[in-house]
């Protein structure tokens, strides 16, 4: 039998297998190890890299879902936001053709200032509580200056109307304005040649109780002076009260009967002779001059003494101490053009004369008529005069 050499014996099949594995194993175990070290250094690298580029960049703003934005404020909240005043209330007025913004008004106080919108071929025909007495122009719900503010939830809606030119010329208003003096508290008068000034406090109490109970409207300046213009239909059932000089028997005898009754009245002072604050807001207290009424070199009123640089210089000089013009009263009744344009130039846009008559549409503003009250004059006099 051949032999083939003494040198060392070749390995099996099984072992040369079990070799090749074992090194392929070692080998994929290197490169893991290998790859694991260049994947830790490249994901090092790429993380620093991220953190430079997040350090460069600017901050990223919220988007719109992380803070949303706030729900813009309605001019009524606005207004209210404007004040602390816990009587604050929030006025809004609606209507065809109404595009007045809302505006603050005080509860339980008087309205002040509500706008008098302007609409091209008609006519204003004021402002109401509902939209059922603005259709119907129901005066028992229309609302001005000489009521009160009520509110819900600080808040109150005003309903404009409006009639044509012709309707508002065809209701033919007629706007007394009655002029009162001094009071007495004596059934049978004073005496003395001012006797007729002094009216008998029963019978104001009884006139004013008439105004009040019988469904008067009383108008205030702006909406006579609108009326005037053609611009405000005024009821015909209107008037306006109005007391000469602020006599201490006005103010103790009379403005109670007014506060008692709620009837918006206007007090024309001679600021000279320190006319205070009003006693009450049913007492607008107006100009009757400030030192113009007392006689003139010529016997007559001061004003129609006077060149216009002097009465303008007085009526600015009252308008300071009454904290408003708007409308005044002649003093003993007197003026002439000379009068009229010093209180142009003042500012002032209507004066009350002591001629007789009532205001219509188209009176003179710087002579408005009026109704005088005299002592005698009871309750049946007053029906006769303005009904």
């Amino acid at each position: 039998m051949a032999t083939f050499g003494t040198g060392p014996a070749r390995p099996s099949a099984r072992v040369r297998r079990r070799r090749l594995f074992a090194g392929v194993a070692g080998a994929v175990v290197v490169l893991a190890a290998v790859g694991g070290t260049i994947a830790a250094v490249s994901f090092a690298r790429a993380g620093a890299e991220a953190r430079a580029t997040q350090a460069a960049a600017p901050p990223t703003a919220p988007s719109p879902e992380a803070t949303p934005e706030p729900t813009p404020l309605t001019p009524e909240h606005e207004l209210l936001a404007t004040t602390s005043d816990p009587a604050a209330c929030v006025v809004s007025f609606t209507g065809e053709g109404v595009a007045d913004a809302p505006m603050l008004q005080t509860q339980g106080a008087l309205y002040a200032d509500l706008p008098i919108p302007a609409r091209e071929g008609l006519v204003f025909a004021g402002w109401y509580a509902n939209p059922e007495d603005a259709a119907a122009l129901a005066i028992p719900g229309r609302i001005n200056g000489s009521e009160t503010v009520v509110c819900t939830d600080r808040r109150a809606t005003l309903h404009g109307a409006w009639m044509s030119p012709e309707q508002n010329a065809a209701a033919d208003s007629r706007i007394p304005i009655l002029m009162y003096h001094q009071f007495t508290a004596k059934p049978e008068g004073e005496s003395g040649w001012l006797r007729g000034n002094y009216a008998y406090i029963g019978d104001f109490d009884a006139h004013m109780n008439h105004i009040a109970t019988t469904g008067f409207y009383l108008p205030t300046w702006d909406e006579l002076s609108a009326f005037i213009d053609g611009r405000l239909f005024l009821p015909p059932h209107s008037v306006i009260v109005t007391d000469d000089d602020c006599d201490m028997t006005w103010l103790q005898m009379a403005v109670p009967i007014v506060v008692e009754k709620k009837v918006l009245t206007t007090a024309f002072c001679i600021t000279i002779d320190g006319t205070g604050p009003s006693p009450s807001p049913y007492v607008q207290q107006r100009s009757h001059t400030h030192d113009m009424h007392r006689a003139g070199d010529d016997g007559d009123g001061r004003i129609v003494n006077l060149s216009v640089p002097e009465i303008v210089a007085d009526m600015e000089t009252s308008a300071a101490v009454l904290g408003v013009k708007q409308v005044m009263a002649y003093p003993f009744g007197h003026y002439d053009d000379t009068a009229k344009e010093g209180l142009r130039q003042a500012g002032f846009e209507m004066a009350r004369t002591i001629e007789p008559g009532s205001v219509t549409i188209g009176t003179d503003k710087l002579a408005l008529p009026t109704v005088r009250i005299n002592y005698g004059m009871g309750l049946d006099a007053l029906v006769g005069l303005i009904g």
